[in-house]
């Protein structure tokens, strides 16, 4: 099938900031992450598990008009999850969670030429194991990216965390890792050096984000790195999940996400992958002006990055 399956949580997001009233959003960071693709052009379908109530019914509209849909057994009879976002001065938001996560039975062979996937799903019980059985089984006969985006909060002891996390960055083509998720898994060591482990390990091509200051791309070939514009920040909710958006999105434009093609980004030169990287850096700095996980259309970040 010609489409991109992303597999993992949407929830609602209640974000609180000094002096403002709470507001709700839709989020999750695979939901998110379904968003922008969608919104980016790239024909998405979301396999989660939201709640048949207000809550779920204002994410399934969410996604939707956004031309994201719904795989077969997402909504259930369970009460759709939340994340409480506390946003600091700067807009930096840390999160207190109310989540419950699991699969459907019957989810064997993936029908889809990508699969994305990351953050809780990939690892809180029982929802975790399956993600995990389903990226292994997969492995190879299609595109598999992964950010792991990490919850401390909800993903146990950290050496049991790290552990799954590297199982799956083995079996995955693209990963993408954040500064922070590293400080966490790895404290102390080398954030470039971790990242040339992971790619050595399996995937095609490893990013590390690094908020303000942009992110660094490493293939067989070498490291990339690129800038973030400079920016007026609303917020930083999502910002890393439009990253992962953008960054797919240019793989697509690129003509590499596909199981056929991924493996070209093996021998590419490491300067292929600059104006990849700079578009996914430009489409997270978008999101992190709006309030919420809004990521832009294709017609806006084409728009913004000629301002």
């Amino acid at each position: 099938m010609d489409e991109v399956l992303v597999i993992g949580e949407a929830l609602v997001d209640i974000v609180s900031a000094p002096g403002r009233p709470a507001v709700e959003h839709p989020g999750g960071s695979p939901a998110n992450v379904a968003l922008g693709l969608a919104r980016l052009g790239v024909g998405t379908r979301l396999l989660t598990r939201i709640g048949d109530d207000a809550r779920g019914a204002q994410i399934v509209q969410h996604l939707r008009s956004s031309g994201v849909e719904l795989a077969e057994g997402s909504v259930t009879d369970s009460p759709t999850s939340t994340a409480t976002a506390v946003l600091d001065a700067a807009g930096v938001a840390t999160y207190d969670f109310a989540l419950q996560w699991a699969l459907p039975d019957d989810i064997g062979v993936i029908d889809a030429r990508a699969v994305h996937t990351g953050s809780i799903a990939a690892t809180l019980s029982p929802g975790g194991e399956d993600v995990l059985r389903l990226v292994e089984e997969n492995a190879g006969r299609v595109v598999i990216s992964y950010d792991p985006n990490a919850r401390p909060a909800l993903m146990g002891e950290r050496a049991a965390a790290l552990e799954r996390i590297e199982r799956i960055v083995r079996a995955s083509d693209v990963v993408k890792v954040s500064d922070e998720d590293l400080e966490w898994l790895l404290p102390g060591a080398d954030p470039l050096q971790v990242i040339e482990a992971w790619r050595a390990s399996g995937p095609a091509l490893v990013v590390l984000t690094r908020g303000g200051r942009g992110a660094v791309g490493v293939l067989a070939s070498g490291l990339v790195e690129v800038t973030a514009p400079k920016i007026e920040v609303a917020d930083t909710v999502g910002a890393g999940d439009a990253l992962m958006a953008g960054l797919l999105h240019a793989l697509d434009q690129a003509g590499l996400l596909t199981p056929d093609s991924i493996g070209e980004l093996r021998t590419k030169p490491a300067a292929d992958l600059a104006p990849m990287l700079t578009h996914a850096v430009r489409v997270a700095a978008y999101t992190c002006t709006q309030a919420g996980a809004q990521p832009p259309t294709r017609t806006q970040i084409e728009g913004w990055a000629q301002a």
